[in-house]
């Protein structure tokens, strides 16, 4: 995305970086238009141009931004990690509390990565791969300590990520579980997974 200086230019860019979120996650990618952004920031439609290069590449930014988000997040969550149970267990966490309260953000970036252009989905997809890694080395360092059971190690992150990452689809604040009921639920689950106990507290 184009970004022009001055403190209005980058307020209207966040404004309609927070406006396509909720729009496509409400009617899709295909089904949401400048138009209907236009609208909702105030602008003219003609007048996005001089903020983003199209329609795509604001899609991919959303994306992009929110893997960044995603990594730098985790890298906090887990700089404390004593060990790989503990690590398995902020992971768990962490992944839980984003996708609950980045619903929409999660939510477009798993329904609408087929509407990038070839490059821009490569670079999504390398992303994701990180973020897995990650969890993978977790996984390992616990099967090397004997504290995981886990077999497959690509397969089982790919399975436990694809678990923990449903919660964006269903959950909501106003539901019957909390955040932290869940992560609790979640995490005996995970360590489940990897034939483990999951720690007290």
């Amino acid at each position: 995305m184009a970004r022009i200086p001055g403190k209005e230019s980058e307020q209207t860019v966040q404004a309609m970086r927070r406006e396509a979120t909720r729009l496509i996650a409400l009617h899709g990618f295909e089904g949401m238009n400048l138009r209907m952004l236009a609208d909702a920031v105030g602008l003219k439609a003609g007048s996005f141009y001089n903020h983003i290069e199209s329609k795509e590449s604001l899609l991919h930014t959303l994306l992009a931004d929110t893997m960044q988000q995603l990594m730098a997040g985790l890298d906090t969550a887990l700089a404390p990690a004593q060990g790989p149970a503990d690590a398995l267990h902020r992971f768990v966490a962490f992944h839980i509390e984003f996708h609950a309260q980045r619903r929409d953000e999660v939510f477009i970036g798993n329904a609408e990565l087929r509407s990038l252009s070839d490059a821009h989905r490569a670079d999504i997809v390398a992303r994701r791969d990180a973020y897995e890694q990650r969890l993978g080395a977790i996984l390992r360092a616990g099967q090397r300590a004997g504290v995981f059971a886990t077999g497959d190690v690509r397969l089982a992150a790919r399975a436990l990520i694809a678990m923990l990452s449903g919660v964006c689809t269903w959950y909501r604040p106003d539901g019957r579980l909390g955040v932290k009921a869940l992560v609790r639920q979640y995490t005996r689950m995970a360590f489940g997974a990897v034939g483990a106990a999951a720690p007290r507290g």
